[in-house]
Parts: structure tokens; C-alpha cells; sequence
């Protein structure tokens, strides 16, 4: 009695070849595993380090136009908005925690680089209680 012909077709494609297949694809993978945790694991040559705690100094140009101060007293702050007439540069914004009217000048004076008399000149102030 002889074979069903798809029984004969099925034997007739390489038996051995469908063996080594699943080795190879195991060797493979183990390659490639070994490959990338050795490139994955080489140390990285640093030119420069970061140094992420040193404060950078920027010097900005603009001309103030108003400055904005409004001081709340229950939360002792106080806030203060800059406009300028700078094309890119149209609002700063700063808060201050104080509520004295000498420490907000001088504070905002530092900020912008200006002289007090300017800052007095050009400030608008508004109080909450």
C-alpha cells in the first residue's frame, strides 16, 4: 500500500534543513545578545561634564516701559510685572517675598539693572489686603 502523494511531498522537503532552522535562529539570537551587551555596555568617553549646580549670567538690552507692582499683604509677596518695548522680549515677571516698598525698589532695581531714581520713575504700585 502506498503513501498518500501530500505524505510523500511533506517527507520529500528536507527534513534536515527544518532541524537546523530553530539552531540557527537559537545562535543568532545569542549572537546578538552578546554583541549588544558588549556595545551597550562600553563606557562612553566624556569630553566635559555638566555642570548643572553653576548659575549662568544673562545679560538681556531692553528699555523698560511701565513696571507693574502688586504687593499682597496677607500672603507677604509681592509681584511684579515689567513691559518692555523690546520686539522680542515684551514682559518679564518677578516675585518678590517682601512687602516693604525700599526692598521691592532695590530688588527690582537688581533685577533689571536700573537705577532706583528710574525705578521709582516708572512704577505703578497696587496693594491687596
Amino acid at each position: 500500500m502506498s503513501s498518500p502523494r501530500w505524505l510523500q511531498q511533506a517527507s520529500s522537503f528536507n527534513l534536515d534543513f527544518w532541524l537546523l532552522l530553530p539552531i540557527l535562529a537559537a545562535a543568532f539570537w545569542i549572537g546578538g545578545e552578546l554583541i549588544s551587551d558588549q556595545v551597550l555596555s562600553r563606557p562612553y568617553g566624556i569630553i566635559t561634564e555638566l555642570k548643572a549646580n553653576q548659575r549662568t549670567q544673562i545679560q538681556l538690552s531692553f528699555t523698560v516701559q511701565v513696571i507693574q507692582v502688586l504687593i499682597d499683604k496677607d500672603r507677604g509677596v509681592t509681584q511684579v510685572k515689567v513691559k518692555t518695548n523690546d520686539s522680542q522680549l515684551k514682559k518679564l515677571e518677578f516675585e518678590f517675598p517682601t512687602t516693604d516698598f525700599e526692598q521691592i525698589k532695590k530688588a527690582i532695581a537688581r533685577e533689571l539693572s536700573i537705577s532706583q531714581a528710574d525705578v521709582q520713575r516708572l512704577t505703578r504700585y497696587q496693594i491687596e489686603d
